[in-house]
């Protein structure tokens, strides 16, 4: 990565008998998720950038250094945005004051990054909502409010802590789209904490694994995906997310055409989405089988050419593989789970030409920017 558009951190040390001991880089833009079991050290990470917890290491935001073996800049000093599991706003103020808590009240003009009052309430859908006061907020509501105060802040990073763990399951459906709506629009880098895949596949480009405060892999979220050494891909719910362009539709049919790199997919979708935009599909490994020949007759829609890259034995019962699509070998990974018996009939190996006969992709809400 390129050191001026990098965040570099590196912790070690104990914290209430927990050892921390994790290095990584991510990119100074998009939405980097910290991903791992409970108790395998987000949260202190996320304190740690924060300045609210102190341990042996560095901590640089882009250019600019926060933590070294020389310095230390306090919480108060650190362009930081911080958005926790609960939302906790101050009960005392209207939506519009706590908005403007950090500002002492005052409509600041709009960051460099583009991040101003406006620009907020807009993106978070807060304008009928800033006379109120939280006690009449729904869980989502408030949630909304407190992302948006954190963005008042100007920070060079928000750092999200599992933000809808403490919601229920309508207000997280309720929240995800506007997270999403940032998403594709905030120039400033996002840390998210989560233990829920959905919301890696929804919302991360990069991602960190974490386990017992150690890093597992770090990388773009499609390349950890597909790598079969580490435990997403070997997981039943297995699954790869790809980007895609919109190229056509088919309106007799009602479906969608989505490019990627090595073929198309086509899926039931509706015609408000422009040819140009970018869609994220997700493919569970369990819906890929694999054919010799390209079947003439078949009720699947997506039968796309590919070369096995690799495969590995779960078990004594089934095989996962990396396919990655066209027979150059130039474009998407999937992943694909099938039994031994069926690896042994087909005469499989790794690299051998196939196809890819998808049963099932789906198309998450999310739309990237054109």
């Amino acid at each position: 990565m390129n050191g001026t558009d990098t965040i570099h951190v590196a912790l070690s040390g104990s914290l209430d008998d927990f050892d921390l001991d994790v290095a990584f880089d991510a990119p100074g833009h998009g939405l980097t998720a910290l991903f791992g079991p409970s108790g395998c050290g987000k949260t202190t990470i996320l304190r740690c950038i924060a300045g609210l917890n102190r341990l042996a290491g560095a901590c640089r935001i882009e250019e600019d250094i926060w933590q070294d073996e020389t310095r230390f800049t306090p919480t108060h000093k650190r362009a930081v945005g911080y958005v926790f599991q609960e939302a906790s706003l101050f009960p005392h103020l209207s939506v519009r004051d706590n908005l403007l808590y950090s500002s002492g009240g005052r409509v600041k003009p709009a960051a460099s990054n583009g991040v101003g009052f406006e620009e907020v309430v807009d993106l978070l859908d807060l304008d009928r909502l800033m006379q109120r006061g939280p006690q009449r907020l729904s869980g989502g509501e408030r949630q909304r409010v407190a992302v948006g105060r954190a963005l008042l802040s100007q920070p060079r990073i928000l750092l999200m802590d599992e933000p809808l763990s403490a919601l229920d399951r309508q207000s997280r459906d309720e929240i995800l789209p506007f997270l999403e709506r940032l998403h594709r629009s905030l120039a400033i880098p996002v840390f998210y904490v989560t233990h829920d895949m959905s919301e890696v596949e929804r919302l991360a480009d990069h991602l960190i694994l974490l386990d017992a405060g150690r890093v597992v892999a770090s990388g773009p979220l499609g390349v950890l995906q597909s790598d079969t050494t580490l435990p997403l891909a070997l997981q039943r719910g297995a699954a790869v997310t790809l980007d895609a362009v919109v190229s056509d539709y088919d309106a007799a049919y009602g479906l969608t055409r989505f490019d990627v790199r090595g073929g198309s997919f086509l899926i039931p979708g509706s015609a408000d989405m422009p040819t140009g935009s970018r869609q994220r599909l997700r493919i569970g490994a369990s819906d890929v089988s694999l054919a010799l020949e390209k079947p003439a007759s078949t009720s699947i829609l997506n039968v796309l050419p590919a070369t096995i890259s690799s495969s590995r034995a779960l078990d004594d019962r089934e095989i996962v593989m990396v396919l990655t699509l066209g027979h150059d070998s130039n474009g998407e990974q999937l992943l694909a789970r099938i039994t031994r018996r069926s690896w042994d009939l087909l005469e499989l190996q790794d690299g051998r030409p196939v196809f890819a006969q998808i049963k099932s992709a789906a198309l998450a809400p999310r739309r990237l920017p054109q």
